[in-house]
Parts: structure tokens; C-alpha cells; sequence
């Protein structure tokens, strides 16, 4: 794909999606939809919030703008690491993960999947697709 002019996105028109009852994804670079190679969103969630085991078919890149993160892969948990608000990380491919809140503030983190979609494929089977449509 060639990006042959700027395009401006906008957090406050972003549809929250609910990911938990204490945590929301607003998607930015709808990959798919927009034409793009990635797609990117924002995450915020509120202590407590813990994410199920997970992989993606490409690396992610999680960079942390507020807040406390834990993050590690799953089967190397003490290989835990902390990651506070300018930290970034990268995720491997097909690599089950998990991260979490690691403090009683606010978490929010923009991601990124090396892919046109959101492609989540969780330990217990089920799989989520997201970026599909705009």
C-alpha cells in the first residue's frame, strides 16, 4: 500500500469497545478497513484489569502512556517485567502473553499489531477479529 496523504484520527471519534468490565479499546488505524498495513488502538484499563492468556499471529507492540504495566509470556512468569508510562515492548508472534495493571492507577497503552487486523487467538480456543470493517 502507498499512503499517498495525511490523514488525521481522532481519539474523541473513536467507538470505546468494551473489553472487560474494567477495561476499553478505542481502534485508531483500522488496518483493513483504512487501507493500512497495521492497526493500532488505544487501551485503558483500571487496576485490577488482567488480560486472558493470549497470542497474535505478528508481533504487538504495547507502548505504556499512563499508568503501570506487568507483562510476560505465558509458561515465564518469573520473567515478569515492569513497564511504566514511555516503556514499550514487543510481544513475539504466536507467543502466548498475558499483562495486567501492576499498580492502582489508571493504565493506558497504545498497541500495535503488525497486521491489517486485530487477530487475538486466546488459550482456550476462541479467536477475535478485529479491523474487518471501519
Amino acid at each position: 500500500m502507498t499512503i499517498t496523504e495525511a490523514k488525521v484520527i481522532r481519539l474523541t471519534e473513536s467507538e470505546p469497545i468494551q473489553f472487560a468490565e474494567n477495561s476499553v479499546y478505542q481502534p485508531l488505524v483500522n488496518g483493513k478497513a483504512g487501507g493500512y498495513p497495521v492497526f493500532t488502538g488505544i487501551q485503558t484499563a483500571e487496576p485490577g484489569y488482567e488480560t486472558p492468556p493470549h497470542a497474535h499471529p505478528y508481533p504487538e507492540i504495547l507502548h505504556i502512556l499512563e499508568g503501570v504495566a506487568e507483562a510476560w509470556l505465558v509458561g515465564e512468569e518469573d520473567a515478569k517485567v515492569q513497564l511504566e508510562a514511555g516503556d514499550t515492548i514487543v510481544l513475539p508472534a504466536d507467543k502466548p502473553h498475558i499483562f495486567r495493571v501492576a499498580s492502582d492507577a489508571t493504565l493506558r497503552l497504545l498497541g500495535t499489531h503488525i497486521s491489517p487486523e486485530r487477530i487475538v487467538h486466546f488459550t482456550d480456543g476462541q479467536v477475535s477479529i478485529m479491523g474487518s470493517s471501519k
